[in-house]
């Protein structure tokens, strides 16, 4: 890579966490690596980074605690959450917690890398449009800023939040499928993922609730249809 991208890995298991610093560090990525979440919390309040990667897992403090932590201070960084845990609800509560993926070990090299680098490749342009701001009703949709506002609040999505939004919003016309909100920003369309897409279009109707005229209509089975 031309410029080095930091990296802030909270991993309890030495093993693991060595190797994963070890390889991110080979492929040009600047990796902080700690072992609890209270030694992850410190680190982050203390250094600018470009992405986080938690356990779940971890001692003195949570992953999902440790997110909700980070959230407070940046709303936007992506948070990639490495979990042994397969159980639905607790990916759920990840994503409730300010998560924007989660791979779940064992995992390959390969897959954290792949998804790392769509992180760090935030803003890149998707099929069909280069457009970067949008007109929602009467909210302002700044994609390239992750900046959702109108007259009385602004709020500041998570990459994954603004995807989806970006991705609704170009595809307005029509209803778009659920399988091509999941491969567009997630990269799979399994049946975790499918449930996870719900957790994030409820946190949009949220911020778009101020506009009764702006609506993200579920078309049970289908998928779904921004209205302005």
């Amino acid at each position: 890579m031309s410029d080095s991208k930091k990296i802030l890995l909270v991993e309890d298991d030495p093993n693991l966490g060595f190797v994963i610093k070890d390889n991110l560090s080979i492929k040009g990525y600047d990796v902080t690596l700690c072992k609890d979440g209270e030694e992850g919390e410190r680190s982050f309040f203390e250094h600018p980074y470009n992405l986080c990667i938690f356990d779940v897992m971890l001692p003195r403090k949570d992953g999902f605690s440790l997110a909700r932590s980070v959230r407070e201070k940046n709303k936007s960084i992506p948070i990639l959450f490495l979990t042994a845990k397969s159980m639905m609800d607790d990916k759920l509560e990840g994503f409730q917690a300010g998560a924007d993926d989660y791979i779940t070990k064992p995992f390959s090299l390969e897959e954290l890398l792949c998804r790392i680098e769509v992180f760090m490749r935030r803003g890149a342009v998707q099929p069909g449009s280069d457009e970067k701001r949008f007109f929602l009703g009467n909210f302002e949709f700044d994609f390239s800023n992750l900046t959702l506002k109108n007259h009385k609040t602004e709020k500041t999505l998570t990459q994954k939040e603004a995807d989806v939004l970006r991705l609704l919003y170009l595809n307005r016309e029509r209803v778009l499928k659920r399988e091509e909100i999941l491969k567009q920003v997630w990269g799979d369309d399994d049946y975790f993922m499918g449930r996870s897409l719900d957790v994030f279009i409820s946190k949009l109707r949220k911020y778009l609730k101020d506009d009764p005229s702006v609506q993200i209509v579920n078309y049970h089975g289908v998928g779904f249809k921004l209205e302005a």
